[in-house]
Order: structure tokens, then sequence, then C-alpha cells
């Protein structure tokens, strides 16, 4: 019985196989398409001189390279689905117009599509990597303690309920379970996002996919393979991409539609005219050729793919990276942007916030012997003690002798006697309480984490510190606001800390304790109550709400899954760049909705002329490759700045 492990380093296989494949065929239209244009202009240019024969046979050859590609896609889909497409519709028209003729005109058509089917290639290929990487987070082998005693290294596919596993320190827990042996700091991160180590002992439950930090422990196994929580995390990032954007839905039964409804007008051109009309069978097959061309959609194609792509340019110039248009065009119908604390609206390091002496200590002397301490610890804690002595330029030894308490704390000895240095449980929580008339609780209700130091006198010191807020949080903030968009904050941390940070950066509405499961949840909620939902986040648990959500948005800074995941990736992780792109993006569907417009308008009027023989094939083309023009240059006016 193959298992989920197995399954998903199968599939993963699969999709780098298929991820080079695409990235192959893009390549090869983007190519195709390139020597299209070149061929065209060669035939126009011989053409102009006279050399019919070589200029036709040229434009031949720029059909046949340029439209390979979607002609193969439009037969193939045409007859998987027994119904035709756009893409056969550019064909007909295209060939329509060269029996006719109008070789260069039809060439253009073909050019015009094989360039946007490239990039369109491009797109759906960035779409599932993320999977790949979110499968290449799990561990692929673990210690299983056999009934000797001793680990022994196996496939974490052969695991079963009920074995007991070693983790050692700096390895991932392989599967889900609880500790039955040992006391560790838990990097939670892989779940809850949250940059402080969590302490686990016996009996406390473990995830896989997170990272056991300083002490070896003895786990059992209490989940399936299949039923992990990590194992979640990936099925709800899969199922969140399998499902069609309304946009896209629209788009394919709009297509489908328009295609049936220029055949059929084309048919009863050719053939309705010349019975009731009295228009001979010549005429009535040339009127039906002009409609084929002035029908094609082309202006109607060119009204978003222009636009769009000048205004991703713009926003990749101010350090914004959209995956694609239809992300740029659902930030402007936002109505709610919901936001991950830790790494997002903070900066994902604590930092020392205060630092607190008893009284006649000398405040330099302690904070250079808590440092030495907290210097031979790689806990993010400690790193944040002792940058903040470098910062005081605080001169420390860091050879003094101490002995690691997993999960609790340092313990040193320093001038000739021991000292501890760790969280209230090590140091003594009746101890910690009566510490300055209650310091520890004031500290604790502002969202911080406060470290001890206490020698044989008593608490000597106590640091507290906190995941800052970025400098623009509040700014970007309330630049949403004034766009009418509300801002939610979902967050693995307490309530307390949650409050806080919610408080100082101004957001309407957090959660607190928030699993990846859990965001998703209240996600959904959102997603029901306000429409178009945003999530901002940065780690690996945040990847199935920024798949959920109707935008994902990425922090330049955050992890490989994150940013894979995610519709929009703020490069120089600034968040005020949100409100930019949302004003991006309505601009865009201002000028979109004028392209549509008018190119509708044009493909009508063009229509009515023909069928009332008003105009000619030559007129025909010009008015529709002059409107694709117009709207094309309405739409590079996206590559302006935009007013924030």
């Amino acid at each position: 019985m193959t298992t989920c492990v197995e399954r998903n380093i199968e599939q993963s296989n699969q999709r780098a196989t298929t991820e080079r494949s695409t990235n192959w065929a893009v390549k090869a239209e983007l190519a195709a398409a390139a020597i299209a244009g070149v061929l065209i202009v060669s035939a126009w240019l011989l053409g102009k001189n006279g050399a019919e024969t070589a200029s036709v046979t040229l434009y031949i050859l720029a059909f046949i390279i340029g439209g390979f590609a979607k002609a193969k896609e439009g037969i193939e889909e045409t007859i998987a689905n027994k119904e035709l497409n756009v893409e056969m519709l550019m064909v007909f028209a295209a060939v329509g117009s060269g029996l006719i003729g109008f070789w260069a005109e039809g060439a253009v058509l073909i050019f015009i599509f094989a360039v946007s089917g490239a990039l369109e290639t491009y797109t759906l290929s960035k779409s599932h990597k993320e999977i790949s990487a979110l499968m290449e987070m799990q561990p692929e082998e673990a210690w299983r303690i056999g009934e000797n005693g001793e680990p022994v290294k196996v496939a974490t596919s052969t695991l079963a309920i009920g074995d007991r596993l070693l983790v050692k320190p700096g390895e991932r827990i392989p599967v889900d379970g609880t500790i039955a042996l040992g006391t560790s700091s838990i990097d939670m991160s892989a779940i809850n996002g949250e940059s402080v180590p969590v302490t686990k002992t016996v009996g406390d439950e473990l995830f896989a996919g997170t990272v056991n930090m300083n002490g070896a422990i003895e786990m059992e196994m209490t989940k399936s393979s299949e039923d992990s929580l990590f194992q979640k995390i990936i099925d709800m990032v899969q199922s969140a991409q399998d499902e069609k954007s309304p946009s896209q839905q629209f788009i394919e039964r709009f297509e489908g539609l328009y295609v049936k409804i220029v055949i059929v007008a084309t048919v009863l051109m050719m053939t309705v005219p010349y019975y009731l009309l009295g228009w001979t069978l010549t005429e009535s097959i040339y009127r039906a050729i002009v409609l084929l061309v002035v029908a094609s959609p082309c202006a109607l194609m060119a009204s978003i793919m222009p636009a769009t792509l000048a205004a991703i340019s713009n926003g990749a110039k101010r350090g914004v990276l959209f995956k694609g248009g239809v992300h740029l065009e659902h930030l402007g119908s936002l109505k709610t942007i919901a936001f991950d604390k830790t790494g997002t609206l903070t900066a994902g390091k604590p930092v020392v916030t205060d630092f607190y002496v008893r009284d006649g200590a000398n405040e330099k002397e302690v904070l250079a012997t808590l440092a030495g301490i907290e210097s031979q610890s790689n806990h993010p804690l400690a790193r944040a003690i002792t940058n903040y002595a470098t910062e005081q330029q605080i001169a420390f030894d860091r050879s003094m002798e101490i002995e690691d308490i997993p999960g609790h704390g340092l313990k040193a000895f320093a001038h000739g006697s021991e000292v501890k240095v760790g969280n209230p449980r090590f140091i003594g929580e009746e101890e910690v309480a009566r510490f300055q008339d209650g310091l520890a609780e004031r500290l604790a209700s502002e969202g911080k984490t406060v470290v001890f130091m206490k020698d044989e006198r008593g608490i000597v010191a106590a640091v507290a510190l906190q995941d800052t807020l970025r400098e623009e949080s509040v700014r970007a903030i309330q630049q949403l606001k004034e766009l009418g968009i509300k801002t939610v904050m979902l967050t693995g941390d307490n309530d307390r800390t949650a409050r806080v940070i919610a408080e100082q950066a101004g957001i309407d509405e957090y959660v607190a304790e928030c699993l990846p499961e859990t965001k998703v949840t209240h996600l959904k909620r959102l997603m029901h109550e306000d429409g178009e939902v945003a999530m901002v986040g940065d780690g690996i648990n945040d990847a199935p709400a920024l798949a959920t959500a109707t935008s994902g948005i990425a922090m330049g800074e955050g992890t490989d899954v994150a940013l894979e995941t995610a519709d929009v990736v703020l490069m120089k992780n600034d968040l005020s760049r949100i409100a930019y792109t949302v004003n991006l993006s309505r601009k865009m569907q201002k000028i979109v909705k004028q392209n549509v417009f008018f190119s509708v308008a044009i493909i009508a009027l063009l229509i009515m002329a023909n069928f009332t023989q008003s105009i000619g094939l030559t007129l025909g083309v010009i008015g529709h490759e002059g409107s694709t023009i117009l709207v094309i240059l309405n739409g590079l006016r996206m590559l302006q700045e935009v007013d924030e």
C-alpha cells in the first residue's frame, strides 16, 4: 500500500518533470513568435519590392511557425471538449485572410496570438511549484527506537502509529506525536509562524515539520502521515489552487459562447444573403470571410493583456511582483486584508525593549555577565540579548562555564557563584512575582517576553523582549483604511501579545492563537462576510491561508513556500506598497473596461458595416487592426506612476 510520504515524493518528481517540460514549452513558443515576427517583416518588405511569390511563401511560413502551438492546442481542446474555441477562431480568421489575399493581416493575427499564448503558458507553469517546496519540508527519515533501545534510521514512510522515535537537537520532528521522554525548546515557526521557540515536555504534542532546538527527546507517533498537520497544510494549498476563480470561470464561459456566435454568424453570412438578398455566391463568401476577420477577438484580447503587462511592469519597478494579471485584477476589489503578525506586521526577530536590575546593582556589570552567559546559546532570545549588549558597547566574557537546561534556561558559574538565566518556572515563579512589585506581570501585559537572571542573593535582572512593529506598518494600515479596506490580524501568538500589536498598528480586528487550519477557517469566514479578501504572510504556516485568499501577498524575506504560494510578493518587505498596488489595480480595471467597451463597439460597428456592404476587407482590416493598436496604446498608460 502506497504511503502518503511515498505518494508525495512521487508527485514531487512528477511535478519537477512537468516544470522542466513547461519551461521548454514557454521558450519554444516565444522563439516561434519571434521567428514569425521576423518572417512577417521580411515578407512585407519583399512584397513592397514586387517579390510576391517569395512574400507569400514567407507569410505561409510565419503562419505555420507562429501558429503551430496555438493551432495544436485549439485542435486538441476541440477534440477533447467537442466544441470550437478562440484558438480555432483565430486560425480560421488568419487562414481566411490569406485565402482572399490578405496574408499580412492574417500573419499579424497569428503573431499576436502566439505571444499571448506563450505568456499564458508561463503564468500557468508558476502555479504548482509551491507544492513541491512544501513536500521538501517533510523529513524522509527518522530515528526509530528498536526493542533493544537502540535508535535505527528508517524511512518515514515505514513508521506506524505507536512507534517510539528519537529526535536529536537541530532535527525536524518527522511525524505528529507526543513527547515520551525529555524536555526541549521546539521551533514552531513552520506551524504557527512565531519566532520564539516553545518549551515542550513529557506529554506535550509535537507536529511534523517543526524543529527540535536544543535537547534530545523521545516521542511516540500518534497520527499517520495522511493525518499530520503538515500534510493538511499541503492538502489545503493543493485544494485552494485547484479552485478556479470567478473571473476565470466567466472568461471560459464567454469564450465558448463568443466562438459559437461568430461561427454561426459566418455560416449565415455565407448562405442567407445568397438565398434571400440576391447576393452572388462569391459576394456572400467574401462577406463571410470579412466577418470572420473583423469579428476575431484580437482587439478584445488586446484590451486586457497590454494594460495588465504594463501594470505588472509598473509594480515591479516599485518592488511588487505579480504572478499573473488575474491576481493584480483582484486587488482592486479587496474589501478586507488579513495580516500575519510575526515577520509581517513585525520584524520577526525579538529585540530587548527593557532592562531592569535590582537596587544597588551595577547595570553594566550585570549586563556583561548576562550577555556572557547568553552568548553561548543559539536561542533567539539569547541572540537578542547579546546583540543588545553589543549595541550598548558592553564587553562580555564568552568563556564562562554553562549548563544548558533544555526548555528552561541556562545555569552558569560566574565570579565563584552559580547564576541562573531563564523563564519564571526555572527561576521561581513566586520570587519572580515579587521582583520590583510585580514588574513581570506588567511587562507581560504589554505583550513582552521576560527573561530573568538570578544569583545567590535572588533575582538580579529582568530583560523584556518583544517582536516590534515594522516602521512602515502603522502607515500602511492607515493608507488601507483611507482606501476603505478593513484590516484583520491572524496570529499564532497569545491573546495578550496579539492585542498589544493590534492596538499599536491600528488593526480593526484580530484573532489570536491561530494554527494554519484556524487561519484558513477565519479567512473563509471573512470571505463569506466581505467577499474579496487578501492574506499577507511570510511563513510556511501562512501557505494555506495565502492559497485560500482571493489574493495571497508574501513578504520578500519570507520562506520559499510562502513566496511560491503567494500571488503577489513585496520584494522590499514594504507594507506601504500594498496600498499602491490597490490603486494600481483600480486604475487598470478602469482602463480595461474602457478598452473592452471600445473594442466591442468597434467590432459591432464593423459587423453592421459589412452586412450593409459599406466596407470592404481592406477597411475591415484597418478598422480591426486600428482598434487593436488604440486599445494597446491606452493600456500602456499603466506604465505611468499611480497617484497614492
